[in-house]
């Protein structure tokens, strides 16, 4: 059976760790082997890291299927001069008395919707930006994202989520709230002005916040060179990711509402469902606080 898995980033290395809780000591050591693998190639690619060796001999080292381990292969990546860089192939993995060969693929969610795979693994904000219509009411979690998603368009449903949460929150300098003023979804709603967000994340944040409340609110970016927070801090208001807040509020922004959880999730394509897939997704689902559908 095959499951669809990014090739790179937290959302892989969250989707090992969980195959890592239900497989036991194969899954927990094939987790350790490619997440120290790929952070170290990801600092190689951005100048933190110098190898001793070329990126194919790297690459050739890396993999060992016939061992039984993991395969790579090597992409472009984007930054400047499109440097070649090691990223995660594929693995075989016993789940359960189930042969599941994980699978790399750079957006599994659209793999899923093109009935390639049955299960995957993706970021909830790829689901989000690709599937969930802009409604002047937002979206607050990952069961509003299933509600909203049309049919008619996709038989891909989020079935729960991996609960390695960075969070869409906003953030503001103190004087832009009135006193007594609560920095949430309302507060939105009634401000007009501006609004500083990555360029990237701009229909997530109408989708997240929905287009009723961005009446009057105009986006603006951080130029080039400029951290989100640091640009946010300059225009008074905005929405940025979060895990402790530490960044934010040494530029001086309070912290309000978390809007929305930027988690992995496991995917599920409904139309290509087996009783085998079935099982496979509740075993990879048990025990997780963010489950969609009901055992």
């Amino acid at each position: 059976m095959s499951v669809a898995v990014p090739r790179k980033g937290r959302p892989l290395e969250a989707a090992l760790e969980r195959f890592a809780a239900v497989a036991g000591a194969d899954a927990e050591a094939l987790a350790d082997s490619v997440a120290s693998t790929l952070r170290y190639e990801k600092a190689v690619t951005k100048g933190r890291q110098t190898a001793d060796d070329g990126v194919y001999e790297r690459l050739a080292d890396y993999s060992d299927p016939a061992g039984g381990g993991p395969e790579y292969t090597l992409v472009r990546d984007d930054r400047k001069g499109h440097p070649r860089r090691v990223v995660f192939d594929s693995a075989r993995l016993d789940v359960a008395g189930t042969d599941v060969r994980l699978v790399g693929r750079e957006e599994p969610f659209r793999a899923l919707r093109t009935h390639e795979f049955a299960l995957g693994f993706d970021s909830a904000d790829l689901v989000l930006e690709e599937v969930v219509p802009l409604d002047p009411e937002g979206v607050a979690d990952l069961a509003d994202v299933n509600a909203r998603i049309d049919p008619r368009d996709t038989d891909v449903r989020v079935t729960t989520g991996l609960g390695d949460t960075v969070r869409h929150t906003l953030m503001a300098r103190p004087e832009t709230l009135p006193a007594g003023a609560d920095l949430d979804r309302e507060f939105v709603a009634g401000y007009e002005g501006p609004l500083c967000i990555s360029p990237r994340y701009e229909r997530l944040v109408e989708a997240v916040l929905g287009t009723g409340a961005l009446d009057g609110v105009e986006f603006v970016y951080p130029e080039e060179g400029v951290e989100e927070e640091a640009a946010i801090a300059e225009t008074g208001l905005g929405v940025y990711l979060t895990v402790t807040g530490g960044t934010a509020r040494e530029h001086g922004l309070v912290l309000g509402a978390d809007l929305f959880p930027s988690e992995t999730v496991l995917l599920e394509n409904e139309a290509e469902t087996t009783a085998a897939t079935d099982a496979l997704g509740r075993a990879l689902g048990r025990g997780v606080e963010t489950a969609i559908r009901a055992e």
